[in-house]
């Protein structure tokens, strides 16, 4: 068994394909159509056979106030590795992202934590080793 899909609620996906490619370097494997919304994903370009990254819309009533909830508590949607904490925090900085975390060394893991303009905090993180 391994992971195929994984899924980011966004609040826009127009808006959250802009920033998952053009600012966070994912490249779009799917966009299909189903009624208002599309079935939308993202790969790394490291990997485009790799898992998949649905930029789900956030619709359903329940969502809005979990992710009000995790954004006000500072915790993160979802992590993605990088293979450097502190220069992906300056690349995305210069491109205008919001970290709400600097990048922090806790042991063996740096991590930094960036709102996506979508509804969501997202760590990125690497583990030294």
């Amino acid at each position: 068994m391994r992971i195929n899909l994984a899924s980011v609620l966004v609040d826009d996906q127009e808006k959250a394909l802009h920033f998952y490619t053009e600012v966070l370097g994912f490249v779009k494997k799917h966009d299909i159509p189903l009624g208002e919304d599309r079935w939308l994903t993202v790969v790394s370009p490291e990997n485009p056979d790799g898992t998949e990254l649905l930029l789900e819309p956030s619709g359903h009533p329940a969502v809005k106030p979990f992710k009000k909830a995790l954004v006000a508590d500072g915790i993160p949607f979802t992590s993605f590795a990088v293979d450097d904490v502190r220069a992906e925090y300056e690349r995305l900085r210069g491109l205008g992202v919001r970290f709400t975390q600097e990048p922090t060394d806790m042991g063996p893991v740096t991590t930094a934590v960036l709102d996506d303009t979508c509804g969501n905090l997202i760590q990125i993180a690497h583990q030294a080793g």
